[in-house]
C-alpha cells in the first residue's frame, strides 16, 4: 500500500463550510460506508449481557509498573521509588498512590499480560489504533508512524461495532467520545472512528474542557454564532445543503449514504433528551465533589448519566493538562519521557484514582455495575527501564514508549472482580504467563455486552469479521 491513499480513498470535498458540516450533524471525514453490519441479538451464556460500556483510554501511554504491575523485586532502575500497597482484594497490590482505586480491586480484573508481540510500532497513532479497534496496525502505520492519518478502510473503533450491532437508541446516539476527538484537527489519531463500517455508526464526539468542566458542548447539537432558538428548524435547510452535496458525491461514486446520518443529527437537535442527559447541574453538588470536578471526575460522572439514559458505548479520553507539557515531556498527558514520578504522584494518579473509584461506586449503588462494562486501557506501556534519552536519561527520570507489555482493567459488566489475569516477566518487560493482546480485550468487550454475531458485509455483499482470529477472555467472567 502507498504512503497516501489511493485517490477512490481520499477524503472527499465538498461545497460547504466547516460550520456547516458542524451543525448538520458533525459529518466525519470517513464517509464512505465499505460495510453493512449484521444486527444480532445479545447473547452470553450464563449471564444476562452488559447493557453498556464505558471506555476509559489514559492518553499518552500509562506506566505500568508504576501503577497496576509493580516489582517491588526488580532492581531500583526499573522498579523506580513507589511502593505497592495491599488492596481489599487478597493478593492484588497496586501502587501507593492509588488508595482509593485499591478499595475498589475486589470490583477489578486486572490484566498484567497485554502485549503488541511485535506487530506495532511503538509510536502513539499506531497504539491508539491497535488498541481502539482490537486489529493490528497495518504497514501503513510502520512507514508513516505519527503522520498516519485516520482511513476510510480502516477498521472500525470497538464503540462504532457496539453501536453497528445495537439497537439505535431512540433520542440518543449509541456510541458517544468525550471530552475530545483525541489528537483533532490537525493531528487526529486513527481508531476513533467508524471508517469502513459508515459514518452512521461514528462516535458523538462531546467537547469539555479543563477552565469549564461543568459546561460540555457538542459541536453537532450546539447553536453556532448568532443562530437563535427560534430559527433552529432552518437547520433543516442546511442539511438540504448536505443532501446536495450528497447527491454530486453519489454521481462521483464517492459516497455513500449519509441519510440515516442526517435524520439523526436533525432529532438529536430537538429531542429534549439530549439536553438532560448533558445536564450535569442535575446532578447534587455533594456527588460532583465526590467525583472531583475537574475535567476527568466530570467526564466520568457525564459518563455515567449516559449509562443511565441507555447509552451503549461511552469512551472518556484524557484531557492534556498544558501544565504537564514541559514538566513531564509528556504532551500534556501520560506520556511521562521525563520526570515519570513526581508527575504521577502529583498530578495524574490523583486526577485518575478519586474519579474512578467513585465512578465504581455510584454504578454499583445504583445497581448498574453488573450491567455496565468499565474498562481502563491506554495506547501503550512505558519502558521498565528508567531513563528516557530524550530527557537526559536516568537523571531525567522518565521512561520511554513500551508497547511489549501493558495492563488493562475491567470492572462489571460480569466480570468477576478481585483477580489479575496473566503477568509481566519479573521486570513488567514482557508478558510471560497467559499473555494475550488488544484483539482479545476488544472480544472480551464484545461478550461481555452479548455480541457474539461479529460479522459484516460489503458492498459485494460478501461477509467479512470484525475481529482477528482470537477470542474472549472467558476466565474473566
Amino acid at each position: 500500500m502507498p504512503n497516501v491513499p489511493p485517490a477512490r480513498h481520499r477524503t472527499p470535498h465538498f461545497p460547504l463550510d466547516r460550520r456547516t458540516f458542524l451543525v448538520a450533524g458533525g459529518l466525519s471525514y470517513l464517509g464512505t460506508n465499505l460495510a453493512a453490519p449484521v444486527l444480532a441479538a445479545p447473547s452470553l451464556s450464563g449471564s444476562r449481557p452488559a447493557k453498556s460500556a464505558i471506555l476509559i483510554f489514559l492518553s499518552g501511554g500509562a506506566s505500568h509498573i508504576d501503577t497496576w504491575d509493580m516489582k517491588p523485586q526488580a532492581p531500583a532502575e526499573y522498579r523506580g521509588t513507589f511502593q505497592p500497597i495491599q488492596t481489599n482484594a487478597p493478593g492484588i497490590e497496586l501502587c501507593e498512590h492509588l488508595p482509593l482505586t485499591a478499595q475498589q480491586a475486589h470490583r477489578l480484573a486486572i490484566v498484567r499480560s497485554v502485549g503488541d508481540h511485535g506487530r506495532g510500532t511503538g509510536d502513539h497513532h499506531a497504539g491508539y489504533y491497535y488498541n481502539l479497534t482490537g486489529h493490528a496496525p497495518d504497514q501503513t502505520f510502520h512507514r508513516l508512524l505519527n503522520a498516519r492519518t485516520p482511513y476510510p478502510e480502516d477498521w472500525p473503533s470497538i464503540a462504532s461495532v457496539v453501536s453497528s450491532k445495537r439497537p439505535p437508541h431512540p433520542s440518543l446516539p449509541s456510541a458517544i467520545t468525550l471530552p475530545q476527538k483525541e489528537g483533532a484537527p490537525e493531528y487526529t489519531r486513527p481508531g476513533q472512528f467508524a471508517a469502513r463500517l459508515g459514518i452512521e455508526y461514528d462516535p458523538l464526539f462531546v467537547d469539555g474542557s479543563r477552565e469549564s468542566p461543568l459546561n460540555f458542548a457538542t459541536p453537532a447539537l450546539a447553536l453556532q454564532g448568532d443562530l437563535s432558538p427560534e430559527r433552529m428548524l432552518h437547520r433543516r435547510t442546511l442539511l438540504e445543503q448536505v443532501d446536495l452535496a450528497q447527491r454530486r458525491a453519489e454521481a462521483r461514486g464517492e459516497l455513500g449514504n449519509y441519510s440515516k446520518h442526517q435524520s439523526k443529527a436533525f432529532s438529536l437537535l430537538t429531542s429534549p433528551t439530549t439536553k438532560s442527559a448533558f445536564d450535569l447541574s442535575a446532578e447534587p453538588e455533594a456527588l460532583r465533589e465526590r467525583y472531583s470536578t475537574g475535567i476527568m471526575g466530570m467526564s466520568l460522572l457525564l459518563a455515567r448519566r449516559l449509562v443511565e439514559a441507555g447509552v451503549p458505548f461511552i469512551t472518556v479520553f484524557y484531557k492534556a493538562n498544558k501544565e504537564l507539557d514541559s514538566l513531564c515531556k509528556s504532551g500534556g498527558g501520560w506520556d511521562t519521557h521525563g520526570n515519570n514520578f513526581n508527575c504521577l504522584k502529583d498530578r495524574l494518579l490523583p486526577e485518575f484514582d478519586r474519579p474512578f473509584s467513585t465512578l465504581l461506586e455510584d454504578l454499583a449503588e445504583r445497581g448498574l455495575l453488573d450491567e455496565t462494562l468499565v474498562i481502563v486501557t491506554s495506547e501503550m506501556g512505558r519502558k521498565p527501564k528508567i531513563g528516557d534519552p530524550r530527557s537526559g536519561g536516568p537523571g531525567g527520570a522518565g521512561r520511554d514508549h513500551w508497547p511489549a507489555c501493558q495492563s488493562v482493567l475491567l470492572a462489571g459488566g460480569g466480570i468477576r472482580g478481585g483477580q489479575a489475569y496473566g503477568s509481566s516477566d519479573r521486570y513488567a518487560e514482557f508478558p510471560a504467563d497467559r499473555p494475550c493482546s488488544p484483539a482479545e480485550i476488544a472480544h472480551t468487550i464484545y461478550h461481555s455486552l452479548g455480541i457474539d454475531d461479529l460479522t459484516a458485509y460489503d458492498r459485494q455483499n460478501r461477509p467479512f469479521s470484525l475481529v482477528e482470529s482470537s477470542g474472549p477472555l472467558l476466565e474473566l467472567f
